[in-house]
């Protein structure tokens, strides 16, 4: 090989080593994926019990269900029983001490992200009743006509 060809190769495996070294240097000792495996990936060892007592931001349905029983019920019978409240409500994060905290989502974006008809058929996606835009109520929010807890395919 010519002598041009080495620089660079030199150059690249210089830099190669400098990172690695570098990379010994900065990173904690504790950092890796520890004795569980990869099941929560790369983390510091040392900052788990920071993450414990770090206050749960999203709760599950449960948590809600204590308080708004008949919201619950009611859409645990509907088809949007598989969708998080705090999809549409916000995260929970505070909320029993804060009730005015929970921000409610009634924009039509937030309802069109699975309702708008698709023009392609893909998955399952194409079963859930899907309307048009820009001819189904235009500028109106989709929870004046429909309620969001009980949806039904004859308001559609």
């Amino acid at each position: 090989m010519k002598r041009h060809v080495w620089r660079p190769l030199f150059v690249v495996i210089g830099l190669v080593i400098f990172i690695l070294l570098v990379r010994l240097w900065y990173v904690p000792d504790d950092f890796g994926v520890q004795e569980r495996g990869y099941t929560y990936g790369y983390h510091r060892l040392s900052n788990e019990q920071e993450w414990k007592n770090y206050p749960a931001k999203y709760r599950d349905r449960g948590y809600c269900a204590d308080c708004h029983v008949e919201n619950s019920e009611s859409i645990s019978m509907s088809p949007h029983a598989v969708i998080p409240c705090q999809n549409c409500h916000g995260p929970a994060l505070n909320h029993p001490d804060d009730p005015k905290g929970l921000s409610i989502d009634r924009s039509r974006d937030l309802c069109l992200r699975c309702h708008s008809k698709l023009i392609m058929p893909s998955s399952g996606r194409n079963d859930i009743p899907g309307i048009d835009p820009a001819k189904h109520n235009v500028g109106i929010e989709c929870s004046e006509c429909h309620n969001p807890h009980n949806p039904s395919l004859e308001d559609m």
